[in-house]
């Protein structure tokens, strides 16, 4: 894949609306970069299964894993003046959510733009003017007028998905995209340059990109995908919040332009140890910067592979700025270094390193 592409194609996943639940127009549109690299089968969750054209189905197997939603919100009810009552889909903290551009998708499937109603500071007092309303206090405006108008006229009413409505851009001159979404859709485009590069390659293990639904509520299309492609080993490409805008250098540990983060600790997870090892001295031999984290905060995919049947995993995160808000900057220079060690780590896996990572 030629750079404009792998650059056109990450900022169409970012502008997809996908939320926890609400994955199809994601899901659609991962499957159509895949489906000329891959066998690719979708179950009733709306978990993705990729499976490599030169699987032989007899082998080992390497599980890719990248998640197709991102945080968002759902429509709980209708208030009486036409206001839209909403709850978070997955970890939002409050003061990343007034005054938010976002998009409801109505019963007809025609998205209605909308605006998290902020009051003016004309009408606030002194105690509104310095803290942030609970979520359970926010609504969205719609531009209408009444609970009737809403809900006959818009077609919008309880359970309707609402997603933030931010357009990605790419800056030639720094590297950076600027845009929302980027957990995980960078993870699952580096899932396609995976798999692009390895097109007609023969490896030694069967690869199965999974594309995994409800991340952002518990880990719960993973569980699903692990149960079905019952991995020997596990790669998860994961979009990780960067520390590096608030933090001192010497404890900074994921950071723009400095490759991949590959995690030893989080709150759900602790990688095989030997498998860890031996994807930082890969990556030292190939040349691929990375930085290695401890985090005492954060969960992700690994965790319910890991738990499904011990299978060795490991995380390779792709650093993104302000992580769970609507504005997130990202690198390409991070993205390729992530594609370029997952490509390494498959051409180089054996069965016999494989399980030099079960040894003690």
């Amino acid at each position: 894949m030629q750079k404009e592409q792998e650059i056109q194609m990450l900022k169409d996943f970012s502008d997809a609306n996908s939320t926890s639940g609400f994955e199809e127009e994601f899901v659609k549109l991962f499957t159509e970069h895949v489906k000329d690299l891959a066998d690719v089968e979708v179950d009733g969750m709306l978990n993705v299964y990729a499976s490599k054209k030169e699987n032989k189905g007899n082998r080992p197997v390497i599980q890719l894993d990248a998640h197709s939603d991102a945080v968002g919100f759902i429509t709980q009810a209708v208030r009486p003046n036409g206001m839209i009552k909403f709850v978070p889909l997955g970890g939002w903290v409050k003061y990343n959510i007034p005054a938010l551009r976002v998009k409801i998708r109505n019963r007809d499937g025609e998205y209605i733009p909308g605006v998290v109603a902020t009051k003016p500071p004309h009408f606030m007092t002194a105690a509104e003017r310095n803290n942030v309303p609970d979520v359970a206090d926010m609504s969205i405006d719609v531009g209408s007028l009444s609970r009737e108008e809403t809900i006959n006229d818009f077609k919008i009413d309880t359970g309707c998905p609402i997603f933030v409505d931010v357009k990605c851009e790419y800056n030639d001159r720094t590297g950076l995209f600027f845009g929302k979404d980027f957990d995980d859709r960078f993870g699952a485009g580096a899932m396609v340059d995976v798999l692009d590069n390895l097109k007609g390659e023969e490896v030694n293990f069967d690869v199965v990109a999974a594309l995994s639904a409800q991340e952002e509520v518990g880990l719960r299309g993973a569980y699903v995908t692990a149960r079905k492609i019952k991995p020997d080993v596990c790669l998860v490409l994961e979009s990780c919040p960067a520390d590096d805008t608030f933090t001192p250098d010497w404890l900074s540990q994921t950071g723009l332009k400095r490759g991949p983060m590959l995690r030893d600790m989080d709150t759900t997870f602790l990688p095989n140890p030997k498998f860890q090892q031996y994807a930082c001295d890969l990556a030292d031999k190939n040349g691929i910067p990375y930085t290695r984290s401890v985090r005492t905060g954060g969960g992700q995919d690994g965790a319910a592979i890991y738990y499904e049947n011990g299978a060795p995993t490991i995380v390779i995160g792709i650093p993104v700025r302000y992580e769970h808000s609507p504005y997130c900057y990202s690198a390409y220079k991070d993205f390729k270094a992530s594609v370029d060690l997952a490509v390494a780590i498959i051409r180089d896996l054996t069965v016999e390193k494989l399980e030099s990572f079960k040894r003690f």
